[in-house]
C-alpha cells in the first residue's frame, strides 16, 4: 500500500492522532522527496557562506527533511474525513469549541505562524464530535498556505460536510514572518473570519458568535 493511501485510510481512525500520522509522513516511502529537500538544504548552507559539512551541520540537511514532510503531512490528508461522521441531536443552539491551537507555515517565506481557532455553527439536526474540529484544523494546518485561505477552508468543509444552517470561523495568529524579519513587530497579531449561511446574513446571530468566543477578554 502506498504511503499516500496510507494515511488517507488511517487517518479516518480515531485512535491514531494526527501526530501519528505526521511521523509517518515524515519517513522513508511517504509522499515526500526526502533526497530532494536535502540537496536544496545543503545548497542553501553553501550559499549563504557556511560550510555543510562541519560537525554542527552535517545532519541539518536530513532533519529539515523529516521536519517539513512532518509539518507539511496535510498536503497528502483529506480533512474532511473527520467530518464524515455525524449524530442525529436536536439541539438548534450555537455549537462554539475555542481555542484550538494550531501551527502553520506562511507560503510567501515559509516560516511558522501559529495561534488559535475558533469555530462555531448551528446544527440542523446532526452534530460532528467536538474532537473532530480540531482534528480538522490541525490537518488544515499543515500546508503552506496564507492565513485567509485557511480560515475559507476551514469554513467551507464544516459547512460542505456537516451542512449546519451556518458556520463561523475566527483565527489569531502571529507570523514569523511579521515578528523575525521585514518589519519585525514582536506581539502582533493576524486576525481572520470566515462566514456561512444564516451566520453570515443574521447579524443577531454572528454577534452571538463573536460575543462567546471574546467574552472573557
Amino acid at each position: 500500500m502506498g504511503m499516500t493511501r496510507f494515511l488517507e485510510l488511517n487517518l479516518a481512525d480515531s485512535g491514531l492522532s494526527l501526530s501519528d500520522l505526521a511521523a509517518a509522513a515524515a519517513v522513508a516511502g511517504a509522499p515526500v522527496d526526502h533526497d530532494r529537500i536535502r540537496n536544496a538544504v545543503r545548497e542553501i548552507l553553501l550559499a549563504v557562506g557556511e560550510d555543510p559539512d562541519r560537525e554542527g551541520l552535517r545532519e541539518t540537511p536530513d532533519r529539515v527533511a523529516r521536519m517539513y514532510a512532518e509539518i507539511f503531512a496535510g498536503l497528502h490528508l483529506d480533512p474532511a474525513v473527520h467530518l464524515q461522521k455525524t449524530f442525529t441531536q436536536k439541539a438548534d443552539e450555537m455549537v462554539l469549541v475555542k481555542d484550538i491551537e494550531f501551527a502553520s507555515c506562511c507560503e510567501h517565506h515559509l516560516l511558522p505562524f501559529t495561534g488559535k481557532a475558533h469555530i462555531g455553527y448551528l446544527p440542523e439536526g446532526r452534530v460532528v464530535g467536538l474532537s473532530k474540529l480540531a482534528r480538522v484544523v490541525d490537518a488544515v494546518a499543515r500546508r503552506p498556505q496564507v492565513q485567509e485561505q485557511m480560515t475559507e477552508q476551514l469554513a467551507d468543509l464544516i459547512m460542505n460536510e456537516v451542512q449546519p444552517r451556518g458556520v463561523a470561523v475566527i483565527v489569531e495568529a502571529s507570523h514569523s514572518c511579521m515578528t523575525i524579519r521585514g518589519v519585525r513587530k514582536p506581539g502582533s497579531m493576524t486576525t481572520t473570519s470566515a462566514v456561512r449561511g444564516i451566520l453570515k446574513s443574521n447579524p443577531a446571530t454572528r454577534a452571538e458568535f463573536m460575543s462567546l468566543v471574546f467574552a472573557d477578554r
